[in-house]
């Protein structure tokens, strides 16, 4: 399957490309981007293998993750979609389409990733139609946290990945 390109009233968003990898590195090089996500900054090589990985889902699962641009500006917002990783994580995700998402420090508080999540929200609900949608999030990202309540995601279980504390949240369709 290809990935579609969906838009919002501020958004695009595409199958990440080549042409994505600068904005894609700066983003994961960014302290304060993973300071929840891997807890350190990416490495050009780490970044790159990322963004080959958030493409190639798309052709062996059938969804992925989308790069997030402002369509007026084309600045690069941040990376949304969902993954299969089989991660060693209890209860085990493999299988189901978890969601994640990323964005630019400087779109932080701007709407952007309630925009984004909730494009890519519509799509999976209308595409794939899964039972459940799962998400990570770190204890201590309370903007995430945030978020995930507003887009109906509900706590399942603190749990640990990669010997760190998480919470585990699902989202049921509708």
């Amino acid at each position: 399957m290809s990935a579609p390109t969906l838009t919002t009233a501020r958004l695009t968003l595409t199958v990440p490309q080549a042409g994505d990898f600068p904005d894609s590195a700066a983003l994961w090089a960014d302290p304060v981007v993973t300071r929840f996500v891997g807890g350190r900054p990416c490495t050009e090589e780490e970044s790159w293998a990322r963004l080959l990985r958030l493409r190639g889902l798309w052709g062996l699962l059938g969804y992925g993750y989308w790069a997030v641009r402002e369509t007026v500006t084309g600045r690069y917002v941040g990376e949304v979609g969902f993954a299969d990783f089989h991660r060693d994580i209890q209860p085990s995700l493999t299988g189901l389409p978890e969601m994640g998402w990323v964005l630019a420090t400087w779109s932080h508080g701007q709407g952007f990733a309630s925009e984004a999540v909730t494009a890519g929200l519509a799509w999976i609900d209308q595409t794939l139609q899964p039972p459940v949608v799962p998400c990570i999030i770190d204890q201590a990202n309370a903007p995430s946290l945030a978020l995930a309540s507003r887009m109906d995601f509900q706590l399942v279980t603190e749990t640990t990945y990669k010997d760190a504390p998480i919470r585990l949240l699902e989202r049921t369709r509708r």
